[in-house]
């Protein structure tokens, strides 16, 4: 289900902004490799998404929003990796929501967007598996650079305030 921004002026300039602006393809690339890091350090802590995603050796999957895009594949550690531009495609997820509000309002009510798939029905659950089942430990990794105590604190103040901004969005809604 689509939720509808409280501000849709904001969808109007993002829209605006973001067709008139394009990154530098250095940037693109950068972002996406940021990306993959943080995927893969998150499929680390869970061995048995390795482990599903190991059989899936060599798949290629294709992620869609907007205009933005990119492939990734599954490597023989059963992690991910940036696959070849020129690569086809064995699952393709299109994300349906086009306003980036609305995108963030979901995940913070922890609701999924909405996604059309087109492609391999294996990969396509073995996804869905590890979506619904590994969940990054912020407050662990945190734990590790600062310290358990402050980031214990840090992460009440991110979950507190997280609830602030679920009440002010559904007090706008209603």
């Amino acid at each position: 289900m689509a939720t509808q921004s409280p501000f849709p002026f904001l969808d109007d300039a993002i829209q605006k902004v973001a067709s008139q602006l394009q990154p530098p393809e250095w940037a693109v690339q950068e972002a996406q490799r940021r990306i993959v890091l943080m995927l893969n350090h998150v499929l680390q802590q869970e061995p048995q998404a390795t482990q599903r995603l190991l059989a899936l050796q060599g798949k290629v999957l294709m992620f869609y929003w907007r205009q933005f895009h990119f492939k990734l594949s599954v490597t023989p550690a059963g992690l991910l990796d940036l696959a070849d531009p020129s690569a086809t495609a064995d699952l393709t997820l299109s994300v349906l929501e086009e306003s980036p509000i609305a995108l963030v309002q979901s995940a913070l009510d922890g609701i999924r967007p909405s996604v059309r798939i087109e492609g391999d029905v294996e990969l396509a659950s073995t996804l869905n598996w590890v979506i619904s089942n590994v969940r990054w430990d912020l407050e662990e990794d945190l734990s590790r650079l600062i310290g358990d105590a402050p980031a214990h604190a840090l992460a009440g103040a991110v979950r507190r305030m997280k609830e602030g901004v679920q009440r002010f969005i559904a007090g706008r809604r209603g």
